[in-house]
């Protein structure tokens, strides 16, 4: 099964304080609103998305708001509004400060659909334009719900194992864990930890799938190792874990081999010639928008501080937290340019190393993989930009 994001659950800051997050007044029916009337100036020809796009843009996340996203809050303009029942903020779709005639609507996953995976949603609900899956479960997903990602949201996964460096200073990397009896604590289900067996690096006997997001277990038994992500928990449990309160030690999986593209932005497989008109003009606006976001993530991180806190869902997100995220994204080339400069793209030969090394792990899990899927049914680089990067 490919990585869930239902190891951020609302137990792993619940039990602790966090700093206050930003409210808004309330409007009518759940929803919420931020201040309207700034004026937008319109965007060049070649940024205007009307007449090619849906009018409004529906982009599905996998989780709850939060700095991985970023790019995505970003694209909205003054005046969006935020329905608190439906777990979604809809707006004008800005790009440099200038509308592209089309309003976008980012929609949080997790809870707010069941915990479905988005390939799933994207089919149940067909007006989801592009949303956001890992490349293992795009495997997952290719017999009855297959979908293609268009365009790379993060370079590498944030997600990583840690421990305690007082505990263990003799570990620096993953393959250290393995070499003793101490657990490795994940949640069921990942296909990372299958790979990190059969790769060698961790015994079968480590494996502890009991992991249900609260801190509870690390800081009573600091031998373990656990899963978590290198743009959250660092901060979060120096900073916001009253009952630790300093530093975690930890490395990538992306280092170690979980080398899928993490919530690419990926389209129904059988849509995509209708949205090639489309996708021509939007994936170079979302490249753009992960270059702007990468430069200045504040207002991202400020509007995503904002829908923790009137979505109200237990899932807690401090605006310290998301600030932290969005530099680490950048410093530990999880938000990056592919090897040609560009923002965005996919490497086609990892994308065929992907396909090749987890499709096993995948099927073992108990999918069922079609024998004749190739690289490009999993991504394309159709749509992006070479010329767009950050900088």
């Amino acid at each position: 099964m490919p990585l869930t994001r239902r190891t951020r659950t609302t137990t792993l800051f619940s039990a602790f304080s966090v700093f206050a997050l930003f409210a808004v007044s309330a409007c009518g029916d759940g929803a919420q609103s931020a201040a309207s009337g700034e004026a937008i100036e319109s965007a060049p020809p070649e940024l205007r998305l009307d007449g090619v796009c849906p009018d409004t843009v529906v982009l599905q996340t996998d989780w709850e708001p939060e700095a991985e996203h970023g790019p995505l809050y970003n694209l909205l303009g003054p005046g969006y509004r935020i329905d608190s029942d439906q777990k979604r903020v809809t707006g004008p779709l800005v790009i440099d400060g200038q509308d592209t005639g089309v309003e976008v609507e980012v929609r949080a996953g997790g809870a707010a659909i069941g915990y479905q995976s988005v390939a799933s949603q994207m089919y149940v609900d067909e007006s989801i334009t592009l949303g956001t899956v890992t490349t293992d479960g795009a495997i997952t997903a290719a017999a009855d719900q297959p979908v293609t990602a268009v365009m790379a949201l993060m370079r590498k996964s944030p997600i990583m194992l840690m421990w305690d460096p007082e505990t263990h200073p003799d570990w620096e990397t993953i393959a250290d864990i393995g070499e003793t009896d101490e657990k490795v604590v994940y949640v069921a289900g990942n296909t990372y930890a299958s790979m990190l067996v059969a790769d060698g690096l961790i015994q079968e006997s480590q494996l502890d799938a009991s992991y249900d997001g609260s801190p509870s277990r690390f800081v009573s038994d600091p031998g373990i190792a656990q899963q978590g992500f290198a743009t959250a928990e660092p901060y979060v449990y120096e900073h916001e874990v009253g009952a630790w309160n300093k530093p975690v030690e930890y490395q990538l999986l992306a280092d170690v081999g979980y080398t899928v593209y993490p919530q690419a932005l990926s389209a129904r497989t059988g849509a995509l010639e209708e949205l090639s008109p489309c996708l021509e003009r939007l994936v170079p606006v979302l490249q753009r928008s992960a270059a702007d976001f990468a430069a200045d993530p504040g207002p991202a991180v400020d509007l995503i501080s904002e829908l923790v806190t009137e979505y109200n869902t237990g899932w807690v997100y401090s605006q310290e937290t998301g600030a932290f995220a969005a530099e680490e994204m950048v410093d530990l080339g999880i938000l990056a340019n592919e090897a040609d400069g560009s923002i965005g793209g996919f490497d086609m030969e990892r994308v065929e190393r992907i396909r090749q090394d987890f499709t096993p792990l995948v099927t073992e899990s108990g999918a069922t993989v079609p024998d004749d899927l190739t690289a490009e049914d999993l991504a394309t680089n159709q749509f992006i930009d070479p010329t767009i990067g950050m900088e």
